[in-house]
């Protein structure tokens, strides 16, 4: 069965780091990625990475956040650093199979706030 599950939300102070993690069991994906959502916006991604280990982030975040996996445990991370108030949002987890299970599977999310 497909699952993706994130851990790691918390409530954390702006400047303050934290670090969010994907178990995925079922397949190993092709593409994963982190995607965000903030109250009243879209989801947007924030950074994906493929198997071969290439990395993509959105503008907002380069320099502050790096993501990464682990193929042979099938995990992925997200080291987010230096946060600030517009990082508050639910994160998603994505993976996407090219072949086989064609599609895009999400976790459940986990909440990020940043406040003082």
């Amino acid at each position: 069965q497909l699952k993706l599950v994130e851990s790691g939300g918390a409530l954390v102070q702006p400047g303050g780091s934290l670090r969010l993690s994907c178990a995925a069991s079922g397949f190993s994906f092709n593409v994963m990625g982190w995607y965000r959502q903030a109250p009243g916006k879209q989801r947007e991604t924030v950074a994906v990475i493929t198997s071969g280990g290439t990395t993509t982030y959105v503008d907002s975040v380069k320099g502050r956040f790096t993501i990464s996996r682990d193929n042979a445990k099938n995990t992925m991370a997200l080291q987010m650093n230096s946060l600030k108030s517009e990082d508050t949002a639910v994160y998603y987890c994505m993976g996407r199979l090219i072949t086989g299970a064609v599609g895009t599977y999400w976790g459940q999310g986990t909440q990020v706030t940043v406040s003082s």
